[in-house]
């Protein structure tokens, strides 16, 4: 037949056109450079981070006790995250109680490997892992932010085009593949978050999953479920907590993060359809964790956690789905939720978070609300993490 075209060309236009697009967006979003900035914040944002009362903050400054930061015409005091890490090691120094203001590792601390998972998509695990990584950056910690999913949605909301950037290397495959492998530092990048470091996915590590099998047929060392953990253990010195953004799917990138981690977070939709989605991957998951063990992988966990992801409190299907999860799962279940929002959506139109966009931009109640929500999310984790520690 004349004029038909094989599908696969027509794919790959699509794809070449897209690429070529998204990169259009990325220079017009965020000119001159195309490379993401954070913004500064204000001094009510800053004392919150800190965490103190913005009347303690305005004092301090009187008092000339933190490092300066110029205030505008109007007496306005705008923050970077530069700032605040200065504020945060002078308040350290002058603080009866240590780890007040730095709250991270000390000596005998393992490093936190927390991983987001979820067998289905859209239940804003990429989502929840941003927002988590750059709150515990914001708050002090070291973190590294680690992308395994191949569709390199975390990688891409950092400011990078996987398929694109990364075609010559310099992502997470490189580090935990079969042939050759790089040292973990060489593929970890700095971001415009100070505190948080990435490694980014792309495409290529798809081939993992393809070379598995292969791998464990010729009995090649160490086995897939080590290579991440092994990964990490090289740069671990570097950081109190480290973010894994996993696939949506159980194959053997996610198994690997289940087994490097030391927290296991699972998103879940409050509704019937994603509850039933979820059991089939906690079956699967308990099935394939049984044979890893068999094979020398350590299953002990800090936590086991679930959180309800998109919640509409006044939906009354949802609530009674968060009340039917909570009634079985009990204290596994996370306390807080994070928020079904507009504000979340519309910053992701422009590959933001909460965290970066004006909120002079959004609806205020709905930004604040949004932005609560995710705070709550993360200082209960912050908490986790500090149990771990053995502190409170």
């Amino acid at each position: 037949m004349t004029g038909v075209r094989r599908i696969d060309e027509i794919i790959q236009e699509n794809a070449d056109r897209l690429a070529v697009a998204l990169e259009n967006h990325m220079r017009t979003s965020f000119m001159p450079d195309a490379r993401k900035e954070l913004r500064a914040f204000s001094a009510g944002e800053a004392a919150e981070l800190l965490g103190i009362d913005p009347a303690r903050l305005r004092k301090l400054h009187f008092d000339d006790k933190i490092p300066v930061v110029e205030a505008d015409a109007r007496g306005r005091r705008m923050y970077t995250a530069a700032d605040l890490i200065g504020i945060r090691r002078s308040l350290e120094e002058q603080s009866r109680k240590r780890g007040t203001f730095l709250p991270g590792r000390r000596e005998g601390d393992r490093v936190q490997v927390i991983a987001v998972a979820n067998y289905k998509g859209g239940s804003s695990k990429t989502t929840t892992s941003i927002h988590l990584a750059q709150r515990l950056a914001l708050r002090g910690y070291r973190v590294l932010a680690i992308d395994i999913d191949p569709q390199g949605s975390l990688t891409t909301m950092f400011g990078y085009t996987p398929e694109t950037e990364f075609q010559g290397g310099g992502n997470i495959y490189d580090a935990i593949r079969y042939e050759d492998p790089v040292p973990m530092r060489e593929v970890i990048r700095k971001t415009y978050f100070p505190n948080l470091d990435l490694a980014a996915a792309g495409l290529v590590l798809a081939e993992f999953e393809h070379e598995t099998p292969r791998a464990l047929h010729e009995r090649r060392e160490p086995m897939f479920f080590k290579r991440l953990g092994l990964a990490i253990d090289q740069v671990e010195a570097d950081y109190d907590i480290v973010v894994i953004d996993c696939p949506p799917q159980l194959g053997f990138l996610t198994m690997s993060a289940l087994i490097a981690a030391t927290t296991v977070l699972i998103t879940v939709i409050p509704s019937m359809l994603d509850i039933a989605s979820m059991n089939q991957f906690l079956q699967m998951t308990a099935g394939l964790l049984n044979v890893v063990a068999s094979y020398g992988a350590s299953l002990e966990y800090d936590n086991l956690k679930f959180l309800i992801t998109r919640f509409e409190p006044s939906d009354g299907p949802q609530a009674q789905m968060a009340g039917f999860l909570r009634a079985l799962f009990a204290e596994q279940v996370m306390t807080n939720t994070f928020l079904k929002s507009t504000a979340v959506s519309d910053a992701g139109l422009t590959q933001q978070t909460l965290y970066e966009v004006d909120r002079s931009e959004f609806n205020r109640n709905t930004y604040d609300r949004a932005v609560e929500s995710i705070n709550q999310v993360s200082s209960e984790l912050e908490g986790l993490v500090q149990a771990a520690w053995g502190r409170n």
